[in-house]
């Protein structure tokens, strides 16, 4: 075992055993990912005016006190409306030690249905940090932005990884990796110190496809049910037309994919940065977590692509196939999780291409 690295899922599960993780209720069966927790939504969602940061002197509970609109009672499911934002305590609290930070990203599903999450804490500066020996309550912000959604106690929309050190790769530790791994299908990566470059695919599939816009005035989705709503209820398919451009237009959501393929090895775990601004006015809106595995042959998911969330800025602008749009970047593992990525977990997304959320059918 390294000294510094990701934690895995038995070390997670031994966060729950030590105390350090705790909640008022066992565990979901699958909650535990290879190299990170699902985090579940409490009882409680608060509707607030705007967010918020706590700040170094004051605790959430605190705040939500003076800038709730309203409260929602979650126990029985209830819908949360788009361009509101909410508030919601977690029902995992953390107690960690003086040596374990952590930091949290959206799950892949809440990504792909354009909901906004970010992790606070009490006296917290920043969203989806964690530092050092944090003990506390956690708490989600919630925000929908192209669909109404229900939740409810137990929902799961965010995840959170567990680090001692530092455990990024350099840049010569990443060309030293890709050469032995394999890290993406390409023949000339373009490896830096800032990750290894991701590209638009814009060719389209056999027939033509090349992602989805979604649509505005929906009716809901349920977070918990898989594969019952129908696409064309909530998304417009795209095709390719001329060569290989797609304009994006403001206040549009798009699901598209790279073109690489993407190999994230047994002892490695990545993650994929939000775009730098400065060189196009678009950002793959969230940042996403890789698991140990996704990609990996013998966990079956060889040809695994990056399902990409876009959105433009305050002008329409032009994407064209094969510029890059994000960057990947990779961390150690501090040990070989128990069960990786793909066949291990039954995981929906390994050996994907363009690929809509769970929740709709194929």
């Amino acid at each position: 075992m390294r000294t510094t690295g990701i934690l895995p899922d038995t070390e997670i599960r031994a966060l729950f055993a030590s105390g350090g993780l705790s909640a008022p209720r066992p565990l979901d069966a699958d909650q535990v990912q290879p190299a990170s927790l699902d985090l579940r939504l409490g009882a409680t969602a608060y509707r607030v005016r705007a967010s918020f940061l706590p700040g170094p002197a004051n605790l959430v509970r605190d705040k939500l006190e003076r800038l709730k609109l309203h409260e929602i009672d979650l126990t029985a499911g209830a819908v949360l409306e788009v361009g509101c934002v909410y508030i919601v305590p977690l029902l995992e609290a953390l107690s960690l030690p003086a040596d374990i930070a952590a930091s949290a990203n959206p799950k892949s599903s809440t990504g792909r249905l354009d909901i906004f999450t970010r992790v606070m804490i009490d006296r917290g500066q920043e969203f989806d940090k964690i530092p050092a020996g944090y003990a506390g309550p956690l708490y989600l912000e919630v925000s929908p932005r192209t669909f109404p959604i229900i939740v409810r106690t137990g929902s799961r929309l965010s995840q959170v990884r567990f680090r001692v050190g530092s455990a990024l790769l350099s840049e010569a530790e990443l060309h030293h990796l890709h050469r032995t791994e394999t890290l993406v299908a390409t023949e000339q990566p373009n490896i830096s110190g800032a990750g290894i470059a991701m590209s638009i695919d814009l060719s389209g599939d056999a027939n033509g496809l090349i992602g989805y816009r979604g649509k505005h005035h929906t009716a809901v989705i349920d977070v918990d049910r898989r594969a019952v709503h129908e696409i064309a209820d909530f998304w417009e398919p795209i095709y390719r037309r001329g060569p290989g451009e797609l304009v994006l237009d403001p206040d549009e959501f798009y699901i598209l994919v790279s073109r690489e393929a993407v190999h994230v090895p047994p002892l490695h775990a990545a993650e994929m940065t939000p775009f730098d601004p400065l060189v196009g006015e678009f950002r793959v809106h969230y940042a996403g977590f890789f698991d140990p595995g996704f990609g990996h042959s013998a966990a079956g998911g060889t040809g695994s692509r990056a399902v990409l969330e876009v959105r433009s800025h305050e002008v329409p602008f032009i994407l064209e196939h094969g510029q890059i749009v994000g960057r990947l970047v990779y961390e150690n593992m501090r040990a070989r999780p128990a069960a990786l990525y793909g066949t291990d977990l039954g995981s929906n997304y390994q050996g994907q291409a363009l690929k809509l959320s769970k929740h709709f059918k194929a």
